[in-house]
C-alpha cells in the first residue's frame, strides 16, 4: 500500500517516519513544501499518479496559533484550500484520505469532552481556517475518507510545550503557566500508530470525523508541573490566569476531547497522558 504523508516534516509526520519498520506493509512517501507544495493542484495530482499513491494522509497545518490572526491568508491557503485540493484528488484517484484537524475548532465553553457531533464555533484564526478545511472534505462527499481532531500535540520532535517548558525550567528558578485552559496533551507518536493501524479499516460511503487526544485531563499548568516533576529541574511553577499572560490568539478555556468513538470504532487503545508524557521525555533532546 502506497502512503503519502504531506507535512512530514512536522511532529505527526516525523513520529510516522520514525515508525517505517514498525508498518512495513506501507511504502511511505515522506514529502514537506520542499518535496511537494500541497497548495499546487497538478503538482499533487502529478505526484499522486506517478507514484500509484493508495492512502493520502495530510499532517500539513498552518499552526503558529498567534501567528495565524496577522498572515491570515497564508493560513487559510494551508489549512483550507490546500485541504480541498487533497480533497479533490482523493475523490478523483480514489484515495483514501486522513486528514489531522483540531480541538481549536470548538469555543472552549462546554463543561463536558467535546463529541464529532458537538457544535463547532473557533475563536481564532488557526481554527476557523482548521475547520474551514474540514467543511471542503465534507463538501466534497469523499468515501473511505477521515477527520482526526486532536489536541495539544507534542513530541521529541520540533518546537512543542514539552520542549519549552524543559528548556526554560533548566534555565530559570521560577516559571509562570497559565491554570484555566483544560485538554488532554497528545503524544504525537501515539497519534501516529492509531492512524497506522486504523487506515486498512477504514471503509465508509461518507467521510467520517474522529477524535484522537491521550486519556485523561490537565491545564497548561499541570501539564508544565508533570514535565519539571519528571525532568528532575529545580525550578518552580506557578498558575496564572490567561487574562495574566496575554496572547494574540484567543485560546478555548476547555477543549477535551471525547475519544470514545474512535476506541470504538477502531478498537484504538489509547494510553493516558502521563505515561505517554514519561515515554517522550525519554527521548528528548533538548
Amino acid at each position: 500500500m502506497n502512503v503519502l504523508v504531506t507535512g512530514a516534516n512536522g511532529q505527526l509526520g516525523l513520529e510516522i517516519s520514525n515508525l517505517r519498520n514498525q508498518f512495513s506493509q506501507y511504502q511511505f512517501f515522506l514529502t514537506d513544501v520542499a518535496e511537494l507544495n500541497i497548495t499546487n493542484f497538478k503538482a499533487i495530482e502529478n505526484y499522486v499518479v506517478e507514484h500509484k499513491i493508495n492512502v493520502l494522509i495530510n499532517c500539513a497545518a498552518f499552526t503558529n496559533v498567534d501567528g495565524a490572526e496577522d498572515a491570515t491568508e497564508i493560513a487559510d491557503e494551508i489549512n483550507n484550500i490546500a485541504v480541498r485540493n487533497l480533497g479533490k484528488i482523493a475523490k478523483k484517484h480514489h484515495l483514501k484520505l486522513v486528514h489531522i484537524s483540531t480541538d481549536y475548532v470548538f469555543d472552549g465553553i462546554s463543561e463536558n469532552s467535546y463529541t464529532e457531533t458537538d457544535d463547532t464555533n473557533p475563536q481564532n484564526v488557526y481554527g476557523i481556517t482548521k475547520l474551514k478545511g474540514e467543511q471542503a472534505l465534507r463538501d466534497l462527499q469523499l468515501e473511505n475518507s477521515i477527520i482526526i481532531r486532536t489536541s495539544w500535540l507534542y513530541s521529541a520532535f520540533g518546537t512543542n510545550f514539552v520542549k519549552t517548558i524543559l528548556k526554560l525550567s533548566g534555565e530559570k528558578e521560577e516559571i509562570k503557566v497559565v491554570n484555566d485552559q483544560v485538554g488532554s496533551p497528545t503524544y504525537a507518536k501515539d497519534l501516529a500508530i492509531a492512524i497506522l493501524q486504523i487506515v486498512p479499516k477504514i471503509k465508509s460511503n461518507v467521510i467520517e470525523t474522529f477524535h484522537y487526544s491521550n486519556n485523561g485531563s490537565c491545564s497548561w499548568f499541570g501539564f508544565a508541573q508533570a514535565i519539571v516533576e519528571l525532568s528532575k529541574h529545580n525550578c518552580k511553577v506557578h498558575p496564572v490566569s490567561s487574562s495574566q499572560f496575554k496572547t494574540k490568539a484567543k485560546r478555548p478555556n476547555y477543549s477535551l476531547l471525547n475519544t470514545s468513538k474512535i476506541q470504538q470504532k477502531f478498537a484504538v487503545e489509547i494510553p493516558n497522558w502521563k505515561d505517554s508524557l514519561k515515554e517522550c521525555m525519554n527521548s528528548v533532546q533538548v
